[in-house]
């Protein structure tokens, strides 16, 4: 190789690594019910659970151009404009509290995504958010 080729040094990566960079990624954010997710595939696709970690947490969540609770708030809205992701939603739901972001700003960002993808999806969302709050023991302020 001449001094004029560029290095990737991810290509030297395993695997593994990615793997291991993405569960510490998902513990940090999801905490043990991230890892509930994963091992929920095990025994139907290993490899699906694999890809979750190794390339959703391992390669995007830890990239540092956002900050943890920024990528919650950008996956709040995501999930809730799509619609039938509820059991993602509860997820994330928890994730960014665990991340920072408190109770209020969850309803806010569920209520500034009523705009953009309508009242059904919304209401959906914040269900999904109350439930959450109540298994914490925590609320929004009224």
């Amino acid at each position: 190789m001449s001094e004029d080729t560029p290095t990737d040094t991810t290509a030297a990566e395993t695997r593994e690594d990615r793997f291991e960079r993405g569960m510490e990624v998902l513990d940090r954010v999801d905490g043990e019910v991230g890892r509930k997710v994963v091992d929920s595939l095990a025994d139907v696709s290993p490899e699906l659970g694999h890809q979750v970690v190794a390339w959703a947490f391992g390669d995007i969540y830890s990239r540092p151009e956002l900050a943890p609770r920024d990528r919650q708030l950008v996956t709040l809205g995501m999930l809730t404009a799509l619609g039938g992701c509820e059991p993602q939603l509860e997820v994330h739901i928890n994730a960014a509290l665990n991340v920072g972001l408190t109770p209020d700003e969850v309803v806010e960002a569920l209520l500034h995504a009523s705009v953009y993808c309508g009242m059904p999806r919304a209401l959906n969302a914040t269900a999904v958010a109350k439930k959450v709050f109540a298994t914490r023991g925590t609320h929004p302020k009224p």
